[in-house]
């Protein structure tokens, strides 16, 4: 599904030159939930910066579904963000004077679906992140794990094979970001999307299948993790696997 092939990164040039990524290789399977994790600065948003075609490589190549991204137009490109991938942020990035169906719906209608199928679609995805009965509130009506639940619902409306998460708990309480890991999880398990998230919280990275280390722009540690209660942070030490680099 998704493989980076020996990829660096580098932004800026001589004095301010910085490598994001050094030699990076990563590949995650169809149906996966992948945590990324690192340090500030280790090159782990730039992973999905790259995924998602915003920003190029300075060496190797990246794969979705087989296809090298470095062969894509730019049209290509925007056409694979917009039916194909999924973004959640942070800071939701809802639009304030829409209310949650409205923001839940706004990529279909962008895409031109009819209104049918508009309807059909966002009453899905609001079921499935329970969010049916606050479908006519705004973004100031909600509160900040329903704003993530909204943000994660026009995420997947579209459908995408993939979902790209960055720090999708940051802003939020423990509680809710549990709560929002669950959905995730359950998300991915229902709609068989494969999830590439980036976290620096242990606990949120529990909820994947494997959470892979950056440091440096390289990957270093690579943890299956083969069993796992429903719950995430119940797992028992017992069912990590953790596959260090050999030359560490």
């Amino acid at each position: 599904m998704i493989h980076f092939d020996r990829v660096s990164k580098v932004f800026g040039e001589g004095a301010t030159e910085v490598q994001a990524l050094r030699d990076f290789t990563l590949e995650v399977p169809e149906r996966q939930f992948c945590a990324v994790m690192g340090p500030s600065g280790s090159g782990k948003s730039t992973v999905l910066h790259l995924l998602a075609g915003l920003t190029k490589p300075s060496g190797g190549e990246i794969y979705l579904s087989q296809r090298p991204l470095s062969q894509m137009s730019e049209k290509d490109t925007a056409m694979m963000r917009r039916r194909e991938l999924g973004f959640i942020f942070q800071f939701f990035h809802l639009l304030p004077y829409l209310n949650a169906e409205e923001n839940v719906a706004l990529p279909l209608l962008l895409d031109g679906l009819a209104a049918d199928g508009v309807r059909r679609q966002t009453d899905r995805v609001l079921a499935l992140v329970d969010l049916e009965h606050r479908r006519h509130h705004k973004p100031t009506e909600l509160s900040g794990g329903e704003m993530q639940r909204v943000a994660i619902a026009r995420a997947l409306v579209t459908g995408p094979r993939v979902i790209l998460a960055d720090e999708p708990t940051g802003n939020l309480d423990s509680t809710a970001s549990h709560s929002i890991m669950r959905l995730l999880r359950r998300s991915s398990e229902q709609m068989g999307v494969t999830v590439l998230m980036v976290t620096h919280d242990p606990v949120c990275a529990s909820y994947g299948d494997r959470i892979v280390r950056v440091v440096d722009g390289q990957l270093v540690e690579d943890i299956d993790v083969t069993e796992h209660e429903e719950e995430g942070p119940t797992r028992s030490a017992v069912s990590v696997v953790s596959h260090r680099r050999r030359d560490e």
